[in-house]
């Protein structure tokens, strides 16, 4: 079973039919909604400010989720797929968004509805990503607009099939 911990009177809370690996950690002021997935030996670190996930979001292996004390929590929307090894602090995913593998996010960052941050990428310090951008490199930079073929073949592609994924775990 994951770790579920309170911190500082903070439970975290879990909306529906969520499936936690049993590596996964779970701490103190994270509040998630329905059908979420987080995965083996990923941290959603809601000690020094407050996370909150929205529906249909899946955290793959060995990312991080956390945020920075009184100055910036962290928002992720419905439908985020967040990639192995990647870290998201302190900012704000719209809906449809993919973080990809080892992609960092910073604090106060706003990624838009429709987007899509590239495998590596650094997405620097209150960088705001315009809804249906791709951006990629170090630090981040928008490289091209998503097509509505990618954005059904990655962004609703990787989410559905995380949904998919989590139903496998659950059966047994």
């Amino acid at each position: 079973m994951a770790l579920i911990k309170t911190v500082r009177n903070f439970t975290p809370e879990f909306g529906e039919n969520c499936y936690f690996a049993e590596t996964a950690t779970i701490i103190g002021d994270v509040v998630m909604g329905d059908e979420c997935s987080i995965w083996f030996n990923t941290v959603v670190r809601g000690d020094v400010n407050s996370i909150r996930i929205g529906n249909k979001v899946n955290i793959q292996d060995g990312a991080v989720i956390h945020c920075t004390y009184l100055t910036a929590p962290t928002i992720i929307g419905n439908r985020v797929s967040i990639g192995h090894n990647a870290l998201v602090h302190g900012c704000t995913l719209h809906d449809n968004v993919l973080i990809g593998m080892g992609a960092i996010v910073m604090d106060h960052a706003i990624i838009h509805s429709g987007s899509i941050i590239a495998a590596g990428a650094v997405v620097l310090e209150n960088t705001v990503v315009e809804s249906g951008w791709i951006w990629a490199g170090v630090p981040a930079k928008p490289v091209k607009k998503v097509s509505e073929e990618l954005l059904k073949g990655q962004v609703d592609r990787i989410a559905d099939n995380y949904l998919m994924y989590s139903s496998w775990f659950k059966e047994q």
